[in-house]
């Protein structure tokens, strides 16, 4: 080492990753806990319950009898979207009983994916309106399972109701890759949205 210089190397300060929490919603069956399952890189946290003859008054099994499990309080998972970019999944319940746990589970949240099933679309209302009512930015996502027939976007959006700038995209709950395009939607929209109303209105 010569005197007055040194080799050391100045480290690269590396950032922390910005941390942002997604809510995963939908009526009861529609593919939640399948989706935050599928897509989550730590093993994710459920917590399901069986189904009982006792709660058959309350579950709408109709359309998804194979079902035998639902989500009692939340499913819970993270993916890394980038290297600066980690989602932290909140999957909801489905069932209007448990729908108390909604406000707390999106408090804090940037936005939300509304998953549907275009076989009981009406399950998917709830969650809808939930978030247009207070304002909280979210896609709809068509899970397509098997046997179900498929519909044009277009079309889905007009049976639900809901505005242009919402983005409706296809997916499989059950794919990584498909499940990862709906999260990178909903934040991509959530952006725009903040963006939009960060702009200063236009004076005459």
């Amino acid at each position: 080492m010569v005197f007055g210089r040194s080799d050391r190397r100045r480290k690269a300060v590396t950032a922390e990753p910005v941390a942002l929490k997604i809510l995963v919603a939908g009526g009861f069956g529609v593919g939640k806990t399948t989706l935050v399952a599928a897509v989550s890189e730590i093993r994710p946290l459920r917590t399901e319950e069986s189904l009982t003859e006792a709660g058959r008054p309350f579950d709408d099994i109709a359309g998804v009898e194979t079902k035998h499990t639902t989500t009692v309080a939340m499913d819970f998972g993270r993916i890394t979207l980038r290297e600066d970019l980690v989602l932290y999944l909140f999957g909801t319940p489905g069932q209007d009983r448990f729908w108390f746990l909604w406000d707390e589970l999106a408090q804090g949240a940037l936005g939300a994916v509304v998953l549907a099933d275009t076989r009981r679309l009406q399950e998917s209302f709830g969650a809808i309106d939930y978030f247009e009512r207070r304002g909280m930015p979210f896609a709809v996502a068509v899970n397509c399972f098997e046997g179900a027939r498929r519909y044009p976007v277009e079309e889905v959006r007009h049976a639900l109701d809901i505005d242009e700038q919402v983005p409706v995209v296809l997916c499989d709950a059950r794919q990584r890759e498909s499940a990862k395009e709906v999260l990178v939607t909903v934040v991509a929209h959530a952006m725009e949205r903040a963006s939009a109303q960060r702009e200063p209105a236009t004076t005459r």
